[in-house]
């Protein structure tokens, strides 16, 4: 297997292990989180779903909350995205 695959593969990884640490919370609040993918330039795409999909703050919860988690956990990710 190729380096660049593994790495890869364990990116991905990591993140749905840190998406598995938020989704408590964002279930509490009848809502959700899905992982789409990360691209070549290390954005991870999600989908909030449920309440959190229209929820008013979901920016925020997003970027203070899923964003700085996941970077935090997962090097080489530069921004979380909602899609």
């Amino acid at each position: 297997m190729p380096a660049d695959t593994q790495t890869d593969e364990n990116q991905e990884a990591q993140i749905l292990e840190a998406i598995d640490m938020i989704r408590p919370a964002l279930q509490s609040d009848g809502g959700d989180i899905v992982y789409n993918g990360i691209d070549a330039d290390g954005v991870v795409h999600v989908t909030l779903v449920g309440a959190c999909g229209s929820c008013a703050v979901s920016t925020m919860t997003l970027k203070a909350g899923v964003e700085r988690i996941i970077m935090d956990r997962v090097p080489g990710v530069t921004e979380v995205v909602a899609d």
